[in-house]
C-alpha cells in the first residue's frame, strides 16, 4: 500500500512548522509548534494503518480487517499532546501573570557559554582558525566533539 501523496505533503508541512515553531523564544509559538508536531505525527501513524472492516473477531474475515494498533496509539498520542498542551497553557500563563510576556529568558548558565565561547573566539578569527582551535582543544583535552 502507497500512502496518498497529499497526506505525506500535509504531514512534511506539519513537522516543518511544528519544528519551526518550537525554536521561538514564545511560549504561544512553542505551544502551537507543539500542537502542529502532534497532529502530524497523528496523521504519520494514521496512513501506517490500512482501511479494512472493524477489528472485531468474527464479523468479518481476519484479511480484510484493518490493523487497530494505529488507532490505538494516535489516541494514545492525542492524550499526550492534550497533556503537553494543558502544561504549556499553564507556563504562559504563569509567565504572562508574573512578566507580562511570554518569552524565554536566557539561562544564566547560558550567558555563561556564550561569554566563554566569544573569549575563546577572540576578534578577528575566522570561522576556519576557530574550528581548527576547537579541534586542538578537544584534542589536548583527550575528547571529542
Amino acid at each position: 500500500m502507497t500512502p496518498n501523496l497529499v497526506y505525506v505533503l500535509v504531514i512534511g508541512v506539519l513537522f516543518a512548522t511544528g519544528v519551526t515553531l518550537l525554536l521561538e523564544r514564545s511560549l504561544t509559538r512553542v505551544l502551537m509548534g507543539v500542537i502542529l508536531l502532534g497532529n502530524g505525527a497523528n496523521l504519520l501513524l494514521l496512513t501506517g494503518g490500512r482501511a479494512g472492516g472493524p477489528p472485531i473477531v468474527g464479523t468479518i474475515a481476519e484479511e480484510e480487517m484493518s490493523d487497530p494498533l494505529p488507532q490505538a496509539m494516535v489516541l494514545t498520542a492525542i492524550v499526550i499532546t492534550l497533556g503537553m498542551t494543558a502544561f504549556l497553557l499553564a507556563l504562559a500563563y504563569r509567565s504572562w501573570h508574573l512578566n507580562g510576556h511570554d518569552e524565554v529568558q536566557d539561562d544564566v548558565e547560558d550567558r555563561r557559554i556564550m561569554q566563554l565561547a566569544e573569549r575563546d573566539e577572540g576578534p578577528g578569527t575566522s570561522d576556519a582558525e576557530t574550528a581548527e582551535a576547537q579541534v586542538l582543544a578537544a584534542g589536548e583535552r583527550g575528547g571529542t566533539r
